[in-house]
């Protein structure tokens, strides 16, 4: 298993005594492995080994010089380091207490594994989602939580507000640490707190405002703005937990992809295993058999602010569990759809073929049978959470360190097709500038163009932007990319609802409960926060758009070079071969100039999608929810912004492998291939062999139809796109020039 694509041997095993980890080292980059982390199976933590455990045991953490993604089972690995992450998607995914999911995980289940090199339009229906199994300790913390919160409301079903406020004086009074008024009122309580425990029974709006303490926070009050509304007994309680998944199902627009939904709910199944949301085993045994029987609702894509959390998307999402809602089952959502023009969806997001059906219909035809009801706190924990942005942002993520690997590869074919400068590539240059990623950019591009025959046979002392500066701006979004990953991977093990329980704070130091505990205004173990929070997925989004909408950026000005007659050194107009035989009149033939048109639009298109987010905020709920993150938005947008990308980039790759085809041809015949110092004939034109797989691989018709040479006439051009846009979706494109280096 190798770590990089660069030719050259820049890998070499480390032999580490006394423990069985893999080092694979680079000019000043050491990597360190666990093997176990790297399981096919995913049976051991993602993060065995970290970066802080290397740094502890004498090794620097590994910051990847990967130049394409390592591919197995049907998907690339992420393009970074390899301890926050598995090389392999496993079959089954297991989600337990404290075991982080990585991105790779999220595919998994999201996406599928398929089968090797075959296109997103050739997997049969229903067939290649990893399995998601719970283990560990899960069940009881979630029973521990469900009873916690079952013991509230049986204690607060049963108390007027007289009997509420005298269990807030009793829980106040035994708290050894608040014995004594004068402590209370010095140190752990505020002075208006203190006054009400000093008040006497009969004082009425002291007993009001302390039966106020004895309440939770969306279990026995209301939600939003009926924060502050008592609801105490016990059956409107529960039909409040109905309640908010109806009223709050508000969504609008097309919804999304199959791969979104399954993340989703992988992704709240994940923070609910951890205890600390108060819902049963039995809903968390619901949704996963959701996962394993191909049950999908369908959730509208518009509607969510981000905070609190995705109550919109998560609402349609969990209609299901009661019943409700609209869904596919699993063979309806498995089929693709037809095509059309110029699609190129990552495999297999194409939206159902049929409309979706009511959601009793496909629990029925699935064999599961929708909850009876739902307790107190599990409608609130089902809505509120990042768990829709957090999904579309792994997924982009993931998808965007495809298109890193590929964009290094566009440009080193590029860089061929140009008779560019290598000079610009050298090591020395960019170790003064000490980015790292540009240092990892620059030694990906040349190792994939290195043993061209084609390199420095350019008259001109550097190169355009484009080409001279690609290894700062793929730098650049590299590091962007990975910071991403780390952020996203994050969240994907979050919890984030609200509120959070945490009984006798098992688990958590006597110096996290002190002070923050006696400043409460709830007796119970219930703690209201913000982790639903969108911003911290926000920003890294709008960040991560920004980054791939550059290499899009730039890859449109590679393919103006090449396709411009006064500027590609030598290549024909619009890279349409010359007839030599001269029975076609110059222009009949368009060639690929149309690409550069289709690449601009959408790089300006790109523009107004980078429009940050997370900037924007709308307060909500009377002004009570009054800064929000926007960040599903963000999320929606950097998905479109990857797919805008990977269409610019099938525009690169056709153009420089027509270049690159064209000046092979012009040496086979004996012709100059266009250089001024490079005479034609001879051995001929030699592509670098990762260009040369590139090439052959787009002219193959496996998987899907080829992406041929042009010349006679004019072909019908938006299929060709699709095919080369639908080969870097599926990986199957790099996996074939991973196999090549």
């Amino acid at each position: 298993m190798v770590c990089s694509a660069l030719p050259g041997g820049w890998h070499r095993e480390v032999a580490r005594a006394g423990a069985a980890k893999r080092s694979v080292a680079q000019p000043g980059h050491e990597a360190v492995y666990d093997r176990t982390a790297l399981s096919p199976a995913g049976q051991t933590s993602p993060r065995a080994y970290p970066a802080r455990a290397a740094e502890a045991d004498g090794a620097r953490p590994f910051r990847s010089a990967a130049l394409l993604p390592v591919a197995r089972q049907g998907y690339p690995a992420p393009m970074h380091a390899p301890h926050r992450g598995h090389l392999d998607v496993p079959p089954v995914v297991r989600i337990e207490p404290e075991r982080d999911l990585t991105l790779a995980d999220v595919v998994a289940v999201a996406r599928g594994r398929g089968a090797v090199d075959a296109g997103p339009r050739a997997r049969p229906a229903g067939v290649g989602f990893a399995r998601v199994e719970l283990a560990g300790d899960w069940e009881a913390r979630c029973q521990r939580t469900a009873d916690y919160v079952r013991h509230v409301m049986d204690v607060v079903h049963r108390h007027d507000v007289e009997g509420l406020a005298r269990l807030v004086r009793e829980r106040f009074a035994g708290h050894e640490a608040l014995a004594g008024e004068q402590r209370i009122r010095d140190r752990y309580a505020p002075a208006s707190i203190a006054g009400l425990l000093a008040a006497g029974e009969d004082d009425v709006e002291a007993t009001r405002k302390l039966a106020e303490r004895a309440l939770i926070y969306g279990v026995t009050t209301g939600f939003g703005v009926n924060k502050d509304k008592p609801i105490r007994n016990r059956d409107d309680v529960v039909a409040m937990q109905v309640n908010i998944l109806r009223s709050h199902a508000t969504g609008v627009g097309d919804p999304f992809p199959v791969e979104v939904v399954r993340a989703a709910m992988l992704i709240r199944v994940r923070a609910f295993v951890e205890g600390w949301s108060g819902v049963r085993p039995e809903l968390v045994r619901f949704i996963v058999e959701l996962l394993n029987r191909g049950v999908h609702p369908w959730v509208p894509q518009q509607g969510s602010v981000g905070s609190s959390g995705d109550l919109c998307p998560l609402s349609h999402l969990f209609l299901v569990v009661i019943g409700e809602g609209h869904a596919w089952g699993a063979g309806g959502d498995r089929r693709a759809a037809p095509s059309r023009p110029g699609e190129s969806l990552p495999p297999p997001t194409d939206f159902p073929a049929e409309p979706p059906r009511p959601a009793a219909e496909v629990l029925r035809e699935a064999g599961i049978e929708p909850l009876a009801s739902l307790e107190p706190k599990e409608g609130l924990a089902l809505t509120n959470g990042t768990s829709v942005t957090t999904a579309a942002a792994a997924l982009a993520c993931y998808d965007a360190s495809t298109l890193l690997g590929t964009a290094n590869l566009a440009a080193a074919m590029s860089l061929q097709a140009l008779r560019g400068c290598t000079r610009a590539f050298d090591p020395k240059l960019h170790a003064v500038r000490r980015h790292e990623g540009q240092s990892r950019a620059a030694r990906a591009i040349f190792g994939l163009a290195r043993g061209g025959s084609l390199l420095d046979q350019s008259a001109d002392v550097q190169d355009a932007y484009s080409l001279r500066c690609a290894p700062q701006v793929h730098g650049a979004a590299w590091t962007a990319i990975e910071h991403a990953w780390d952020i996203i991977e994050r969240e994907v093990n979050a919890v984030t609802d609200n509120p959070l329980l945490f009984p006798d704070a098992a688990g958590f130091d006597a110096d996290q409960r002190e002070p923050y505990d006696a400043y409460a205004k709830c007796i119970w173990d219930a703690y209201s926060g913000g982790n639903f929070h969108g911003e911290p997925v926000g920003l890294v989004c709008d960040y991560l758009k920004i980054a791939v909408a550059e290499l899009a950026n730039i890859s449109e000005r590679r393919i103006q070079h090449m396709l411009d007659r006064h500027h590609n050194r030598g290549l024909p107009a619009n890279l349409w071969p010359e007839d030599a035989s001269g029975t076609t009149p110059a222009g009949l033939n368009s060639g690929l100039m149309l690409t550069q048109y289709a690449a601009a639009a959408l790089v300006s298109e790109n523009k107004v999608l980078c429009h940050p987010s997370s900037v924007d905020s709308i307060p909500t709920s009377s002004n009570a929810e009054d800064h929000v993150a926007m960040s599903t938005t963000a999320a929606r947008h950097a998905r479109q912004v990857c797919a805008n990308a990977r269409s610019v980039l099938a525009f690169e790759l056709i153009a420089a492998a027509q270049a690159l085809e064209i000046l092979q041809r012009r040496s086979a015949d004996g012709e100059s291939t266009g250089a001024p110092d490079q005479a034609g004939g001879g051995a001929g034109v030699v592509l670098s062999s990762a260009a040369a797989a590139a090439v052959e691989h787009l002219r193959s018709d496996r998987p899907g139809p080829p992406v041929p040479f042009l010349e006679s006439r004019d072909m019908l051009m938006w299929p060709l796109v699709a095919a080369a846009a639908g080969r870097i979706a599926d990986g199957s494109l790099l996996r074939a020039v991973q196999r090549s280096t």
